[in-house]
């Protein structure tokens, strides 16, 4: 059925651009490379529970130039991963633990609330300990190299963006449904049984619950690439653990200035985390990178992003220029995001794209 709803996201297995900038992506996908979980599972680590915080990060930052190593033997055939044998400890198992570390402390994301969810308390984005879901499908509606995308909706969010379009996930309007990992690990394979190119961590926002998502990975045992489906407001710390554990980072790229990103999105400290974040998803796996046009917002954001993107990113960078805003949640307390774009935003905004070098955007 979704051939027949998306016949781009056939079309795109033949685009040069994108198979250019997401090459590896495409071979994981289509079973010719494992996935980046899956070479963490075997590359062991020597470490133990109680080991300080320092020192597991120092492990952690020397096992991650053996990562990256061990993928090109793997990527290059001169290692095969099922010839590799399963340590006790592995590098994914040491970014559980930090993970679970920070728990104690929180500080995945940006604010750095610093509560101790592991005793019941609760920050920012009011996550605890167990990762809670509101929905998981086959998506459709993704980038046409993503669909049929395996998305799974999780509860909360770590900035509040007055015009969400997922207001009743992120604000915990919704109940949503408490997930084991060995029961999350389940649904992430059937969904990849039953066609989908990738297990899609989104939300709301996936930062908070990174302690549970990788506990979930070291169930799966089916080769799919993972995308992390953020709003790109994380943490250093949060930005370490990811690299080795995802091959795409599908992250937003909200504003072009902080003065925006507090007024719309009470997100201080929005261009500095944004751009670092970015610059790591460049440098550890693959980017698609969503830019929300919003209306009145073509210089101080929309141009500002885009030239960031081609001059730090690179030309070919993989970016969706997206026209799909519309008033909803509270958008009404800011007067220029009361309405739809007009067609001439739209045009301007490609413009600008094609103006900054950009060569493999779509709308």
């Amino acid at each position: 059925m979704w051939r027949i709803i998306r016949r781009d996201a056939v079309s795109v297995l033949e685009d040069k651009n994108a198979r250019e900038s997401l090459k590896r992506y495409f071979d994981v996908m289509q079973g010719d490379k494992p996935a980046k979980f899956l070479i963490a599972k075997k590359l062991p680590a020597d470490f133990d529970k109680d080991d300080s915080l320092r020192d597991l990060w120092d492990l952690h930052e020397e096992l991650l130039d053996e990562f990256t190593d061990l993928q090109q033997e793997i990527d290059t055939r001169i290692k095969r991963l099922d010839d590799l044998e399963t340590p006790k400890k592995s590098f994914l198992d040491l970014k559980e633990t930090i993970a679970t570390r920070i728990l104690e402390s929180c500080h995945f994301c940006m604010r750095r609330c610093g509560v101790n969810r592991l005793k019941g308390e609760l920050g920012y984005c009011r996550c605890g300990s167990q990762i809670v879901v509101s929905s998981i499908f086959e998506h459709l509606g993704e980038e046409p190299e993503l669909v049929p995308s395996g998305t799974i909706f999780t509860m909360g969010c770590t900035i509040r963006c007055l015009h969400c379009q997922n207001w009743t996930i992120s604000q915990w309007f919704e109940k949503g449904e408490i997930y084991s990992p060995k029961r999350l690990a389940l649904a992430v394979e059937h969904l990849r049984k039953n066609g989908c190119r990738n297990a899609n961590l989104v939300g709301g926002e996936p930062t908070p619950w990174l302690q549970q998502w990788l506990r979930t990975f070291s169930h799966v045992t089916v080769n799919v690439p993972v995308v992390w489906n953020s709003n790109s407001y994380y943490s250093e710390e949060t930005a370490k653990l990811l690299a080795g554990f995802v091959d795409v980072y599908l992250l937003d790229f909200k504003y072009g200035n902080n003065r925006c990103a507090e007024k719309i999105s009470s997100a201080p400290n929005y261009w500095e985390a944004c751009t670092r974040n970015h610059l790591y998803g460049k440098k550890h796996g693959e980017l698609i990178i969503r830019v929300l046009v919003l209306p009145e917002h073509l210089e101080c954001c929309t141009r500002t992003i885009l030239n960031w993107i081609s001059d730090n990113l690179g030309s070919n960078t993989r970016i969706n220029v997206m026209f799909q805003y519309r008033p909803e949640w509270r958008a009404h307390e800011i007067p220029e995001l009361r309405r739809r774009l007009n067609g001439a935003e739209m045009k301007r905004a490609v413009e600008i794209a094609k103006e900054v070098g950009l060569s493999n955007f779509i709308t």
